[in-house]
């Protein structure tokens, strides 16, 4: 399984265009050793040739034209497509609601047939209270949804019946997006708001855990973890009150559903015991020092044995052996 990194900032992007932290004019005027990165966004093939969006970022459009892999292939077609229109973009599965990780579907909105996944909860807040997302519905066939029932494994099939990805989800009970009202989420069910995924093809490819938002480890999250070859995990923030620090109002790290990084509660400390993993914190803030690596936060996250992925690494899980980056 071929697992690419599209982008692996949190929402905003890294600069973002509003702020003048100390990250961010950094990296405006090069004197910070650290890269620009977009909006979360990964996207993984079990055969080279069908790809799977792990949620949709506002980033979206840009990470397909950046990347080959995703570009639409001239030839062939379907009854529904034309000769000139064939993306190898077979799905999306949104691991929740938040803006950033749904917006980049209304950029899929261009009648190509797109299959999406997602827990019933979060296609009800897209597709009943949000006419916007009536774009992808345009024609019958335009968009097919999925529902993903926490705890049940599921097949991401694609027009090659030899070639699958498994996926389990995993709720994280985390809240519901800020946009969500206490009215808009009496019917919801909270189990559904925010899942982590676990991904396996069937061709021995190894397995990937996503994770991109965790309010907190359990020590089954840990187990489901060293099951895994290839960890990317929630690194939006490196301290609880990380932007409380930039501007009064603002919610903690845990308040938005977010583990920080650091501290005794924190994903270094709680992680710390993981042997099998690679690991890779992903969804990192721009408010984040681990950005900078010449920063005493990056080094100790290195030194604990973690990663901080960049946009356009690419990782190719094959079992026995351990995860390689390209």
């Amino acid at each position: 399984m071929r697992a690419k990194v599209l982008g692996s900032a949190a929402g905003g992007g890294f600069p973002q265009w509003n702020c003048a932290c100390r990250n961010c004019n950094g990296i405006r005027e090069r004197t910070l050793n650290a890269s620009a990165r977009s909006q979360c966004q990964i996207a993984i093939s079990s055969n080279n040739s069908d790809w799977f969006l792990l949620n949709a970022s506002p980033d979206l459009r840009l990470q397909i034209e950046g990347t080959p892999e995703l570009h639409s292939r001239p030839g062939g077609g379907t009854p529904r497509t034309s000769a000139s229109r064939q993306s190898p973009i077979a799905g999306a599965l949104l691991t929740g609601g938040d803006l950033d990780q749904v917006l980049g579907l209304l950029l899929l909105r261009e009648l190509e047939p797109i299959h999406i996944y997602s827990t019933v909860s979060v296609r009800r807040l897209l597709r009943e209270h949000n006419i916007f997302f009536n774009m992808l519905s345009r024609q019958p066939w335009q968009s097919v949804w999925t529902d993903i029932v926490p705890g049940e494994s599921f097949q991401l099939t694609t027009a090659d019946p030899s070639s699958y990805i498994a996926c389990q989800p995993i709720s994280l009970s985390g809240p519901f997006p800020a946009y969500v009202d206490g009215k808009g989420a009496a019917d919801l069910k909270t189990d559904e708001a925010v899942l982590g995924l676990v991904l396996e093809s069937n061709n021995g490819g190894g397995r990937l855990a996503y994770f991109p938002s965790v309010p907190e480890v359990s020590d089954r999250l840990l187990d489901i973890f060293e099951s895994c070859d290839l960890l990317l995990f929630d690194g939006t923030f490196w301290v609880d009150d990380e932007l409380v620090r930039v501007q009064r109002g603002f919610r903690s790290a845990t308040e938005m559903g977010h583990l920080p990084i650091s501290g005794a509660g924190g994903s270094l400390n709680r992680l710390a015991k993981l042997r099998r993993p690679r690991k890779i914190f992903v969804h990192i803030n721009n408010t984040n020092p681990i950005l900078d690596k010449d920063s005493l936060q990056y080094r100790q996250v290195i030194d604990a044995g973690w990663e901080v992925a960049e946009d356009g690494w690419e990782f190719r899980l094959q079992r026995p052996k351990q995860a390689l980056a390209c």
